[in-house]
């Protein structure tokens, strides 16, 4: 099953609005035989149209920028491949302010996720492995590789469990406590989890939304 966003209560509220607001038209329409028809594609049109996708991209969806961190110098902050990704402050489970600016000159793979979500869940051996792997590595525009990991978690015990479970070691852990209003992910435009995005040394996004093996392979074509 998908992992969602926002909580099932949300759209159990909406839904009882949804009814209240059925009813009100098919009052409103009762003299026409079309009422009952139109008043159900009305709630059927909200209902898409506040839906929260609650995936995060296939494996296959990746995107990667090629030379995108050639003109390093003259990138504009923003949330595209070749852009210089928005700094995040947040706090640890320790309470402590970790920047992601504190990590420039290594690989920084800027992973959402969150204890609730399964597909994250499962994502975290491979992210293992690979920083186990790549941690020491040198890259053309990097030395090293890590993970700077945003939860949107809204429990703290919940969150720095999962972390202890799931053996992610690396040091940069942050989240505001925020769930589904998680601030980090509203400056990445991250409307579904696990996203990520992978840093140069300079900052620069050189790829977006790698999962499984596409991660590995990114980081393979990077090395020196």
């Amino acid at each position: 099953m998908p992992c969602r966003i926002r909580k099932a209560t949300r759209m159990h509220h909406f839904n009882q609005k949804s009814t209240g607001l059925t009813q009100r038209f098919s009052g409103f329409n009762h003299h026409s035989g079309h009422g009952q028809r139109l008043s159900g594609l009305i709630v059927l049109t909200l209902l898409i149209s506040l839906m929260v996708v609650s995936c995060g991209p296939r494996p296959g969806d990746q995107q990667d920028a090629g030379s995108a961190a050639g003109n390093s110098g003259q990138a504009e902050v923003g949330i595209d491949i070749g852009d210089r990704a928005p700094d995040l402050v947040f706090e640890s489970p320790e309470g402590e302010k970790i920047s992601l600016t504190s990590l420039r000159g290594k690989m920084v793979l800027v992973d959402f996720w969150a204890a609730w979500c399964s597909p994250c869940r499962l994502e975290n051996p491979n992210l293992v492995r690979i920083y186990k792997k790549y941690r020491d590595e040198e890259f053309l525009n990097g030395s090293g590789f890590t993970i700077y990991g945003v939860s949107l978690d809204s429990r703290k015990e919940d969150w720095v469990n999962a972390i202890e479970k799931d053996g992610l070691i690396w040091e940069s852990h942050v989240s505001d406590l925020r769930g589904s209003r998680s601030v980090p992910a509203a400056m990445y435009g991250v409307m579904a989890i696990p996203m990520n995005f992978l840093l140069d040394g300079d900052g620069i996004i050189v790829a977006k939304g790698l999962r499984g093996e596409h991660l590995e392979t990114k980081l393979r074509e990077l090395r020196k």
